[in-house]
């Protein structure tokens, strides 16, 4: 019943800087986009093969309190074939990636970066 994710949530604090940086660098197209009157905020909707991304903006929105062991989501992970070609990827847009790491129980690589508002995510190599 509860097999699958059919998209992740994100409160930007720029949207157009967001906007950006999950277009742009990550490669989500954009599906729709929409000025919210009643709210006064963005909705983005973002997909790249199988992920989907609503991408929110409120003026005024709280920071995460911390990075990342806040209650809550603690971060978003994709799935790539080659964490060295995502790394290289990152870093030709100047996007700072943590040094690559082994999983200790599934032995795939890994690594950390941060979206503009220092949302963690990760890319996990998947063969």
């Amino acid at each position: 019943m509860f097999d699958q994710i059919h998209h992740i949530a994100i409160i930007c604090g720029d949207y157009e800087i967001s906007k950006r940086f999950y277009r742009d660098i990550l490669g989500f197209t954009i599906l729709a986009e929409n000025w919210r009157e009643a709210s006064r905020s963005w909705k983005c909707d973002l997909k790249n093969g199988a992920a989907q991304i609503e991408l929110f903006h409120f003026e005024g929105a709280p920071a995460r309190p911390t990075r990342p062991e806040a209650k809550g989501l603690r971060h978003l992970a994709f799935a790539v074939a080659s964490v060295d070609d995502a790394v290289a990827h990152l870093g030709a847009f100047g996007v700072a990636v943590e040094d690559i790491r082994i999983d200790p129980y599934t032995g795939s690589r890994f690594s950390f970066f941060a979206d503009p508002d220092g949302l963690p995510i990760e890319v996990y190599e998947v063969m």
